[in-house]
């Protein structure tokens, strides 16, 4: 069995989702393809001395998180109450520019530039998954690959490839690059190059709970970051999939891929790209009922499960992305809600994931 037809195993047990009634515990609109281990410790390396140039002071306070409308997963409720302190965050996502320099500074190598680590990405693979012929453990990483006519929604291996080659300065594989591209988010990350940047500058990913008290930007249960407003209505608010997804993109938003960073108008605490463009890593773990353990209580700065679990891919570890991505269509996962959860090996990179970062207040 090739890399290929492994991918598309993992994708049959994670991605079908059934639309509301009844509904699965999340979506998962990205491929889980897990290469290297998943266990790691997370150890705050924030500066005192941080540069707080491009980034904005959200200021503490109490909201309820979770669904706010039926595009809601089951793993977005219950809604429950959060108290979070008062913290910086990047007014962008990071930047090629801005990961650039780090991989000049430190010769890091990316999740997507390493060879897959097949005694790694067996142990969350069903047991007994053969292992695949050497040449397809090459350093790859996950391309979207538009279909050329409509196609169930329900199978994303049609427009997803495991491609050799791709990486944060390759975003589409050999071939493509990211000359004038220093102002778009960088892509193919994974959680772990995240933590990488994040320990390097000084910086940590939010937690969940900050991400979204951020993403609402003071609203009172909005379900988007710029309020309630429909996103086709009026002039665009973000970038996402415009059109029939996956094969047609009328780009009314400007942009078929990637834009450049604070192309739109920002939310209420200033932040832009909190919506649309590309998922954002964050630093907790996902478990599909860690909402229901919250229930009924005010939680104050929760930093997310002990455990992962997903019964889609029992055997996966995963990690929370949030905001929704330039492929986000109301279609299929309206993942630039507020409340959207995505959940995803550490490991997994792919062309439409980047992050941004935080800082304490002290």
């Amino acid at each position: 069995m090739n890399i290929r037809n492994i991918l598309i195993l993992i994708i049959a047990i994670g991605c079908q989702q059934t639309p509301k009634p009844p509904q699965t515990a999340g979506h998962s609109c990205t491929p889980t393809q897990s290469r290297f281990s998943s266990s790691v410790s997370i150890t705050s390396h924030e500066k005192l001395d941080v540069n707080l140039k491009e980034m904005v002071l959200i200021p503490g306070g109490r909201f309820s998180m979770g669904g706010d409308d039926d595009q809601a997963w089951r793993d977005e409720y219950p809604k429950h109450m959060v108290v979070v302190d008062s913290f910086w965050m990047d007014v962008h996502e990071v930047t090629n520019a801005q990961f650039s320099a780090f991989v000049e500074a430190t010769g890091y190598l990316t999740t997507a530039e390493k060879a897959v680590d097949w005694e790694e990405i067996k142990k969350e693979l069903p047991p007994g998954t053969p292992k695949p012929d050497a040449s397809q453990l090459a350093p790859a990483s996950l391309v979207f690959v538009p279909t050329d006519k409509p196609v169930s929604l329900l199978d994303v291996s049609q427009w997803w490839q495991w491609r050799q080659g791709a990486n944060w300065r390759q975003p589409e594989g050999p071939g493509s690059s990211i000359v004038g591209k220093d102002n778009h988010p960088v892509v193919h990350v994974s959680w772990f190059d995240a933590v990488a940047y994040c320990d390097w500058v000084g910086k940590r990913l939010p937690t969940e709970a900050e991400w979204e008290y951020a993403s609402r930007g003071g609203l009172t249960d909005a379900v988007y970051a710029w309020g309630n407003e429909d996103l086709r209505s009026g002039k665009p608010k973000a970038n996402t999939w415009e059109g029939a997804f996956p094969f047609r993109n009328d780009k009314r938003d400007g942009y078929y891929f990637t834009a450049p960073v604070q192309s739109y108008q920002p939310n209420n605490y200033g932040l832009y790209d909190i919506a649309g463009n590309v998922w954002e890593w964050c630093a907790d773990l996902y478990h599909e009922d860690y909402y229901k353990t919250l229930a009924g209580k005010t939680t104050h700065n929760p930093q997310g499960p002990k455990t992962s679990y997903d019964s889609n891919e029992p055997y996966a570890l995963k990690r929370i992305s949030r905001g929704g991505s330039f492929l986000c269509h109301e279609s299929y996962c309206s993942g630039y809600r507020n409340s959207m959860r995505m959940k995803t090996t550490p490991d997994t990179g792919s062309l439409h994931t980047g992050f941004r970062a935080v800082v304490s207040l002290r």
